[in-house]
């Protein structure tokens, strides 16, 4: 018998019961039990598929029988069961149904009120109480298959006639490998929402995507303009299904669900536009958690006009990336921007006359010609060993995705002394704090002021929306508790959001916010006598260079953004 068929004696006592009305002849009944017991299939189901006795029939006498409530499935609307609570094997494997939640307890729709096994396993999957509600066998089976097929109806009414014709490549460094959409999941619901997801967070300029598995519920949230957002949330009985899809995609071990994973996904949209995303999974306590980092070739392209940079910022930055040698840093938290600001400097610089190397971890943005090398860790490959091959390279310029240790930032201060243009970010908090992260490092004071030429820190700052913004009105001391001073705030003009159809609560789109910092002379002797962060802030300040805080004021003071937004960004 199957695990979930009653047992011999639950079962012989209903079917005694049967025999004594009339409705069975014990022969009948023996040879339908041995029946049901070889295709594995409940003795209730068995009596009912086979039209042997009539299922409300049965239901009626199990009523009285075992004194369980009788329920008229027909009268229940079925779009509004808690069926998330349950995955669909478990609904199929038991033929249960929930109806509806009360306190901690569960109710669930049986056939068969004698499916002990049932209840303790739907017990143990939702960590409720459990209730048996009877109802009828046929009414059960067409109300399952409705519920199943409801989730689905709301996947694919979602979605748009042509997503499954989408050309998309997948797989960690062998990234040739055509996909074969139909043959790798053959789910084609499934397989069509993940393409409208995918899609979606492209047209909508995100930056990432997160699908996130819980116990009773599965989310899916993009990051647009830096900040989180839910956009779907499908029912978590198919979480594995839409996971496991991404994992095929990105040629993923979907066997594998204990340790992260990294994989990556390109699809593309024409002959000359292709999206990557890089993909990871980790496990967390209710499944497996993916994020996927959009990575657009084209935000590299942007120009430096639209980055965000005040005229004299610019003039700064432009000035040392064009140096023939020396060190440009930008620092700022993950997140902020600095790969795309430094790619649109090399982006600048790519010409047929100049060798440029890229070592990054991992490459986001691909460009024609720059040479860009992955890390690999594993296979030995790290930045030390990647800068040292460069410098066999002959190299005219060297970017470094991120000096992490002492050995990068030696061989990187090294190949700026001698002859090379070394650009690279840093995670501090900002520019004259940089300075002293090298020298914690290891770094010596002397090889800092012959190596660094500029250090720049920045964040990214959500744009007002052009559409909706307004004029808003703050007290006076809000505003001189801000940063801004008593003898502007009579002209001061500033904005606050509203939202509208064309933005996201009343933004759209992001900009950079700097501080762009050289080193004076003074710097460099503040640096050679070991000065801190605050004595070099400090210094920074006598000289006129702006903060992150006042920079940010500026775009408050031009429109551009909003002053909630610039304290979330630059808040001490």
């Amino acid at each position: 018998m199957s695990p979930n068929a009653p047992t011999d004696l639950q079962l012989s006592a209903f079917i005694k019961h049967l025999i004594e009305e009339g409705l069975l002849s014990e022969n009948e009944a023996n040879i339908h039990n041995e029946r049901a017991q070889k295709t594995k299939t409940p003795m209730l189901s068995y009596l009912v598929a086979n039209k042997i006795i009539d299922a409300h029939v049965i239901a009626m006498k199990a009523s009285v029988e075992y004194g369980v409530p009788l329920f008229d499935l027909n009268a229940i609307d079925l779009r509004n069961l808690p069926i998330h609570l349950l995955n669909e094997k478990l609904i199929r494997k038991h033929k249960a149904l929930p109806l509806f939640v009360r306190g901690k307890t569960l109710f669930i729709a049986l056939s068969d009120p004698t499916n002990i096994l049932a209840l303790d396993e739907i017990k143990f999957h939702s960590q409720l109480n459990t209730e048996t509600i009877l109802v009828e066998e046929d009414k059960l089976l067409k109300a399952i298959e409705a519920s199943m097929e409801a989730i689905e109806t709301s996947i694919t009414e979602q979605l748009d006639d042509d997503l499954e014709n989408l050309d998309f490549t997948g797989g960690g460094d062998d990234m040739s490998v055509k996909m074969d959409i139909d043959t790798e999941i053959d789910d084609a619901p499934i397989v069509r929402f993940v393409n409208k997801i995918l899609l979606d967070a492209i047209k909508k300029g995100a930056s990432d995507i997160h699908m996130e598995p819980y116990e009773n519920n599965f989310r899916i949230r993009f990051r647009a303009d830096g900040m989180l957002y839910q956009t779907a949330s499908p029912p978590p009985n198919i979480a594995n299904r839409i996971i496991s899809r991404i994992k095929v995609m990105a040629k993923m071990d979907i066997a594998e669900r204990r340790v992260p994973q990294d994989g990556r996904i390109k699809i593309k949209l024409s002959k000359q536009s292709a999206i990557d995303f890089r993909v990871n999974t980790c496990p967390t306590l209710f499944g497996e958690k993916v994020v996927l980092r959009i990575l657009d070739p084209t935000s590299a392209q942007i120009g430096i006009e639209k980055l965000g940079f005040e005229p004299e910022q610019e003039k700064l930055f432009l000035n040392a990336i064009n140096k023939p040698y020396g060190m440009v840093l930008v620092t700022g938290p993950t997140g902020s921007g600095k790969t795309v600001t430094l790619y649109t400097g090399l982006n600048i610089l790519n010409s047929i006359e100049r060798n440029i190397c890229t070592a990054e971890d991992p490459v986001e943005i691909t460009v024609e010609g720059i040479n860009q090398v992955n890390m690999n860790v594993k296979a030995g490959l790290t930045f030390a060993n990647a800068l040292r091959a460069f410098l066999r390279q002959d190299p005219d310029i060297i970017m470094v995705g991120e000096i992490r240790d002492l050995e990068t930032a030696e061989i990187a201060v090294k190949a700026a002394q001698t002859g090379h243009l070394v650009l690279s970010t840093l995670h501090t908090n900002d520019a004259p704090q940089t300075l002293n992260r090298l020298m914690q490092m290891g770094i010596e004071p002397f090889n800092i002021v012959s190596a660094v030429i500029l250090i720049m820190a920045q964040r990214l700052a959500r744009r007002l929306c052009e559409h909706c913004k307004v004029p808003a009105d703050f007290p006076d001391n809000i505003l001189l508790s801000a940063g801004f001073k008593d003898d502007e705030l009579k002209s001061l003009k500033i904005f606050s959001p509203v939202g509208c159809e064309r933005c996201t609560n009343g933004y759209k789109g992001r900009v950079g916010i700097y501080q762009v910092m050289t080193l004076s002379e003074k710097m460099r002797a503040l640096i050679l006598n070991c000065g801190n962060a605050m004595q070099l802030a400090e210094q920074s300040k006598l000289e006129g260079i702006n903060d992150l805080r006042a920079s940010g004021l500026n775009k408050v003071r031009m429109g551009i953004t909003s002053l909630e937004e610039i304290d979330r960004v630059t808040k001490e």
